[in-house]
């Protein structure tokens, strides 16, 4: 297959056998944290790699998504042990974004978004611990979903953050990333309040004075009334993300790293030389307050479906450099990391471009209403256009 974007894995082809059913003919592409049967799994990282040695069996999301008739088209790029957000791995080299390519892609479904952007795959399973599927989606002008925390299966997937780690989808248009998030999934297990969405004003207001300029009208437009979802600010609840994410990724990766000594590019090393700074009393700390503001945002959001920004910005460009990749996407993270630590479901879609380049808008909602989520994207999509 040709691969203009350098979304795919160069691995030799193996079978992959599909069944029948809702997603019959779909092209599937696959975030190389997750076992295909046949493949290696890198998880961005050539240690990773050279240990993995060829799967035998299918991750529980992969097999349920080629059960309902997807059609396997690929592994794809991850950033580095999926843990990233530039879309820019030092190891395998960046991806490229279909939608703008003088932009980044995002990161670390990183693959996955470009994939479907660039017509390799009509859907690709992704992971989103930090924003890894809503900030793709929205730099490449994807429907993306991060589900409800623990939604969707991930065994035979690597874990960073098993307590923010979610397996979710992105597609080009909603009613297919609905048809494919209902066969990942099943049913809601809570139903979505009716009416329109209220805009989060709160959220609104972060993002920067360019794009705001651009979106808030097509946001205004969408929603009725306000509903702010802070109860903390937004680099309060950053440091309640980043202070459990330290210590679980200690957790889960730091014995391997150690003792391999192992080629770490130079943003996750920095990263997890500061994530081992992070104290058993701060991650005590912090998952009290956690408790405290998931209880807090749940009952701002009030079994209602919530218009927010995605991330602050238009993707960056390529070319920037890596302290201004760096500084964007720490900005990025202070509205990903919203849902996140709430464990809320949040569909992404496009809403605009800004010089060139994608920007979408979401609906965040309740635990547990993921399909009713993306339905309501789509009716509001149908009703008022977008782009």
């Amino acid at each position: 297959m040709i691969d203009p974007w350098r979304a795919l894995m160069p691995y030799p082809p193996a079978p992959v056998a599909s069944g029948t059913g809702p997603l019959d003919g779909l092209r599937l592409a696959v975030k190389d944290i997750y076992d295909v049967a046949g493949y290696p799994t890198s998880c961005g990282n050539p240690i990773k790699l050279a240990e993995s040695g060829i799967k035998t069996a299918h991750a529980g999301a992969v097999d349920r998504l080629l059960k309902a008739g997807a059609v396997f088209a690929g592994k794809v790029q991850t950033d580095e042990l999926a843990w990233s957000m530039t879309g820019r791995n030092p190891h395998f080299g960046p991806v490229v974004n279909p939608a703008a390519p003088d932009r980044i892609t995002g990161g670390s479904s990183n693959g996955s978004a470009a994939a479907v952007a660039g017509n390799l795959a009509d859907i690709a399973l992704g992971s989103d611990t930090g924003g890894s599927i809503r900030a793709p989606a929205s730099f490449c002008g994807l429907w993306g979903l991060r589900p409800t925390q623990g939604a969707a299966p991930l065994d035979g997937c690597m874990p960073l953050v098993p307590s923010f780690d979610t397996c979710g989808l992105f597609a080009r248009d909603g009613q297919t990333l609905l048809r494919a998030s209902s066969v990942l999934m099943g049913p809601d297990s809570a139903a979505l309040a009716e009416g329109p969405p209220p805009l989060a004003t709160d959220m609104m207001a972060r993002v920067a004075p360019g794009a705001r300029a651009a979106i808030e009208p097509i946001a205004k437009a969408l929603s009725r009334g306000r509903a702010p979802l802070y109860s903390v600010p937004p680099e309060t609840l950053f440091q309640a993300f980043d202070a459990i994410q330290s210590r679980e990724v200690v957790a889960t990766h730091g014995a391997w790293i150690e003792a391999r000594q192992m080629p770490l590019g130079d943003y996750i090393r920095d990263r997890y030389a500061r994530a081992r700074q992070v104290t058993a009393n701060d991650e005590a700390y912090w998952r009290a307050e956690r408790a405290r503001i998931t209880s807090a945002v749940i009952g701002a959001i009030a079994g209602r479906a919530i218009l927010a920004p995605v991330v602050h910005d238009a993707p960056i460009r390529a070319d920037a450099g890596a302290p201004a990749h760096l500084a964007f996407a720490g900005q990025a993270r202070l509205l990903l990391c919203l849902a996140v630590v709430a464990g809320l479901p949040q569909v992404v879609f496009p809403a605009t471009r800004i010089d060139g380049a994608p920007m979408g808008l979401s609906l965040i909602g309740p635990p547990g209403s993921d399909l009713a989520l993306i339905e309501r994207a789509v009716q509001l999509v149908e009703e008022h256009g977008h782009e």
